[in-house]
Protein backbone atom coordinates (compact mmCIF):
# COMPACT_ATOMS: atom_id res chain seq x y z
CA UNK A 1 0.00 0.00 0.00
CA UNK A 2 1.28 3.46 -0.90
CA UNK A 3 1.44 5.88 2.05
CA UNK A 4 -1.00 8.25 0.40
CA UNK A 5 -3.49 5.45 -0.26
CA UNK A 6 -3.94 4.43 3.36
CA UNK A 7 -7.24 5.21 5.05
CA UNK A 8 -7.72 7.79 7.76
CA UNK A 9 -9.53 5.64 10.34
CA UNK A 10 -7.30 3.69 12.71
CA UNK A 11 -8.23 1.57 15.70
CA UNK A 12 -4.97 1.70 17.63
CA UNK A 13 -2.92 4.66 16.41
CA UNK A 14 -4.15 6.92 19.23
CA UNK A 15 -3.32 4.29 21.87
CA UNK A 16 0.21 3.86 20.53
CA UNK A 17 0.64 7.64 20.39
CA UNK A 18 -0.47 8.03 24.01
CA UNK A 19 1.86 5.29 25.25
CA UNK A 20 4.72 6.69 23.19
CA UNK A 21 4.33 10.17 24.74
CA UNK A 22 3.99 8.71 28.26
CA UNK A 23 7.26 6.79 27.81
CA UNK A 24 9.05 9.97 26.72
CA UNK A 25 7.80 12.08 29.65
CA UNK A 26 8.55 9.45 32.29
CA UNK A 27 12.01 8.87 30.83
CA UNK A 28 12.86 12.57 31.05
CA UNK A 29 11.88 12.76 34.72
CA UNK A 30 13.92 9.73 35.84
CA UNK A 31 16.73 10.03 33.28
CA UNK A 32 19.10 12.10 35.43
CA UNK A 33 19.63 9.14 37.79
CA UNK A 34 22.70 7.10 36.81
CA UNK A 35 22.92 3.59 38.21
CA UNK A 36 25.52 0.84 38.02
CA UNK A 37 24.78 -2.49 36.34
CA UNK A 38 27.91 -4.61 36.52
CA UNK A 39 30.55 -2.67 34.54
CA UNK A 40 27.93 -0.41 32.93
CA UNK A 41 26.77 3.04 34.06
CA UNK A 42 23.18 3.45 32.86
CA UNK A 43 20.58 6.22 33.04
CA UNK A 44 17.36 5.20 34.78
CA UNK A 45 15.59 6.34 31.61
CA UNK A 46 16.78 3.12 29.99
CA UNK A 47 14.09 1.25 31.89
CA UNK A 48 11.61 2.70 29.40
CA UNK A 49 13.17 4.94 26.76
CA UNK A 50 14.27 2.13 24.38
CA UNK A 51 10.59 1.25 24.13
CA UNK A 52 10.07 4.56 22.28
CA UNK A 53 12.25 3.26 19.45
CA UNK A 54 10.24 0.06 19.34
CA UNK A 55 7.11 2.21 19.08
CA UNK A 56 8.85 4.18 16.32
CA UNK A 57 9.60 0.98 14.44
CA UNK A 58 6.00 -0.22 14.79
CA UNK A 59 4.58 3.15 13.73
CA UNK A 60 6.78 3.40 10.64
CA UNK A 61 6.35 -0.25 9.64
CA UNK A 62 2.55 -0.29 9.99
CA UNK A 63 1.40 3.31 9.47
CA UNK A 64 4.25 4.75 7.40
CA UNK A 65 6.82 7.49 7.84
CA UNK A 66 4.36 10.39 7.51
CA UNK A 67 2.22 9.28 10.47
CA UNK A 68 5.29 8.36 12.48
CA UNK A 69 6.56 11.89 11.85
CA UNK A 70 3.37 13.37 13.33
CA UNK A 71 3.71 11.24 16.45
CA UNK A 72 7.35 12.28 16.85
CA UNK A 73 6.30 15.95 16.75
CA UNK A 74 3.51 15.32 19.29
CA UNK A 75 6.10 13.85 21.66
CA UNK A 76 8.41 16.78 20.98
CA UNK A 77 5.86 19.40 22.00
CA UNK A 78 4.68 17.33 25.00
CA UNK A 79 8.25 17.38 26.30
CA UNK A 80 8.45 21.14 25.87
CA UNK A 81 5.21 21.56 27.82
CA UNK A 82 6.54 19.40 30.66
CA UNK A 83 9.76 21.42 30.84
CA UNK A 84 7.91 24.74 30.98
CA UNK A 85 5.43 23.58 33.62
CA UNK A 86 8.25 22.05 35.70
CA UNK A 87 10.24 25.29 35.58
CA UNK A 88 7.20 27.32 36.69
CA UNK A 89 6.29 24.83 39.43
CA UNK A 90 9.73 25.12 41.06
CA UNK A 91 9.43 28.91 41.17
CA UNK A 92 5.97 29.05 42.69
CA UNK A 93 6.27 30.18 46.35
CA UNK A 94 5.96 27.06 48.52
CA UNK A 95 3.53 26.85 51.41
CA UNK A 96 5.28 27.23 54.80
CA UNK A 97 3.72 23.89 55.80
CA UNK A 98 5.22 22.05 52.81
CA UNK A 99 8.71 20.74 53.70
CA UNK A 100 9.79 19.33 50.33
CA UNK A 101 10.61 22.44 48.27
CA UNK A 102 14.36 21.81 48.30
CA UNK A 103 14.01 18.18 47.26
CA UNK A 104 11.44 19.09 44.62
CA UNK A 105 13.68 21.82 43.21
CA UNK A 106 16.73 19.51 43.22
CA UNK A 107 14.92 17.14 40.88
CA UNK A 108 12.80 19.47 38.78
CA UNK A 109 15.40 22.19 38.30
CA UNK A 110 17.52 19.68 36.41
CA UNK A 111 14.64 18.62 34.18
CA UNK A 112 14.85 21.56 31.71
CA UNK A 113 18.45 20.66 30.80
CA UNK A 114 17.52 17.01 30.63
CA UNK A 115 14.55 17.83 28.44
CA UNK A 116 16.61 20.11 26.19
CA UNK A 117 19.12 17.29 25.69
CA UNK A 118 16.34 14.78 25.22
CA UNK A 119 14.51 16.97 22.72
CA UNK A 120 17.56 17.44 20.52
CA UNK A 121 18.64 13.81 20.79
CA UNK A 122 15.10 12.45 20.48
CA UNK A 123 14.26 14.63 17.48
CA UNK A 124 17.45 13.62 15.69
CA UNK A 125 17.48 9.97 16.70
CA UNK A 126 13.79 9.25 16.13
CA UNK A 127 13.77 10.78 12.67
CA UNK A 128 16.96 8.93 11.71
CA UNK A 129 15.41 5.71 13.04
CA UNK A 130 12.15 6.22 11.17
CA UNK A 131 13.90 7.26 7.95
CA UNK A 132 16.21 4.22 7.96
CA UNK A 133 13.27 1.95 8.80
CA UNK A 134 11.14 3.27 5.92
CA UNK A 135 13.97 3.21 3.39
CA UNK A 136 15.04 -0.30 4.35
CA UNK A 137 11.44 -1.50 3.97
CA UNK A 138 11.49 -0.28 0.37
CA UNK A 139 14.94 -1.75 -0.22
CA UNK A 140 13.96 -5.17 1.17
CA UNK A 141 10.46 -5.01 -0.37
CA UNK A 142 8.94 -5.60 3.05
CA UNK A 143 11.00 -8.70 3.88
CA UNK A 144 13.30 -9.31 6.85
CA UNK A 145 11.62 -7.10 9.42
CA UNK A 146 14.37 -7.95 11.91
CA UNK A 147 16.96 -6.28 9.69
CA UNK A 148 14.95 -3.05 9.67
CA UNK A 149 14.17 -2.92 13.38
CA UNK A 150 17.75 -3.67 14.43
CA UNK A 151 19.45 -1.72 11.63
CA UNK A 152 17.41 1.43 12.23
CA UNK A 153 18.03 1.19 15.98
CA UNK A 154 21.79 0.77 15.54
CA UNK A 155 21.91 4.04 13.59
CA UNK A 156 19.22 6.03 15.42
CA UNK A 157 20.37 5.11 18.92
CA UNK A 158 23.97 6.02 18.10
CA UNK A 159 22.80 9.54 17.29
CA UNK A 160 20.45 9.70 20.28
CA UNK A 161 22.89 8.34 22.88
CA UNK A 162 25.79 10.59 21.88
CA UNK A 163 23.64 13.72 21.90
CA UNK A 164 21.61 13.10 25.05
CA UNK A 165 24.59 12.17 27.23
CA UNK A 166 26.85 14.87 25.82
CA UNK A 167 24.33 17.67 26.29
CA UNK A 168 22.97 16.47 29.65
CA UNK A 169 26.23 15.74 31.46
CA UNK A 170 28.83 17.95 29.76
CA UNK A 171 30.58 19.92 32.49
CA UNK A 172 29.04 17.66 35.14
CA UNK A 173 30.95 14.44 34.47
CA UNK A 174 34.55 13.96 33.23
CA UNK A 175 35.07 13.02 29.60
CA UNK A 176 36.04 9.43 30.37
CA UNK A 177 32.83 8.96 32.33
CA UNK A 178 30.81 10.55 29.52
CA UNK A 179 32.24 8.07 27.01
CA UNK A 180 31.56 5.14 29.36
CA UNK A 181 27.98 6.23 30.00
CA UNK A 182 27.35 6.84 26.28
CA UNK A 183 28.64 3.41 25.29
CA UNK A 184 26.80 1.74 28.15
CA UNK A 185 23.50 3.37 27.24
CA UNK A 186 23.98 2.64 23.53
CA UNK A 187 24.76 -1.04 24.10
CA UNK A 188 21.77 -1.45 26.40
CA UNK A 189 19.44 0.22 23.89
CA UNK A 190 20.61 -1.96 20.99
CA UNK A 191 20.44 -5.11 23.14
CA UNK A 192 16.93 -4.06 24.20
CA UNK A 193 15.86 -3.88 20.56
CA UNK A 194 17.42 -7.24 19.69
CA UNK A 195 15.74 -8.96 22.66
CA UNK A 196 12.41 -7.30 21.84
CA UNK A 197 12.48 -8.35 18.16
CA UNK A 198 10.15 -11.37 18.58
CA UNK A 199 7.62 -9.20 20.43
CA UNK A 200 7.95 -6.52 17.74
CA UNK A 201 7.14 -9.13 15.10
CA UNK A 202 4.01 -10.16 16.99
CA UNK A 203 2.80 -6.57 17.49
CA UNK A 204 3.52 -5.52 13.90
CA UNK A 205 1.79 -8.53 12.37
CA UNK A 206 -1.20 -8.16 14.69
CA UNK A 207 -1.54 -4.44 13.96
CA UNK A 208 -1.30 -4.97 10.20
CA UNK A 209 -4.19 -7.43 10.40
CA UNK A 210 -6.22 -5.30 12.81
CA UNK A 211 -5.76 -2.08 10.82
CA UNK A 212 -5.91 -3.77 7.41
CA UNK A 213 -2.87 -1.88 6.15
CA UNK A 214 0.82 -2.21 5.41
CA UNK A 215 2.27 1.09 4.23
CA UNK A 216 5.22 1.40 1.85
CA UNK A 217 6.66 4.92 1.68
CA UNK A 218 6.96 5.22 -2.07
CA UNK A 219 6.86 8.86 -3.06
CA UNK A 220 6.78 10.03 0.57
CA UNK A 221 8.26 13.40 1.46
CA UNK A 222 10.87 12.47 4.08
CA UNK A 223 11.48 15.99 5.34
CA UNK A 224 10.97 16.01 9.14
CA UNK A 225 9.26 19.39 8.82
CA UNK A 226 6.52 18.31 6.42
CA UNK A 227 3.88 17.77 9.11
Amino acid sequence: MHAADAGNSFRYLDVITGLFVAVLLISNVVGQKIWRLGPLDISAAQMLFPVSYIFGDVLTEVYGYARSRRVIWIGFFANILMAVVGWIAVRLPPSPEWPNQQAFAAVMTFVPRMVAASLIAYWSGEFVNSYVMAKMKLFTNGRWLWSRTIGSTVVGQAVDSALVVGITFAGVMPLRALVRVTLSIYLVKVAYEVIATPATYLVVNWLKRAEGMDVYDRGTNFSPFAI
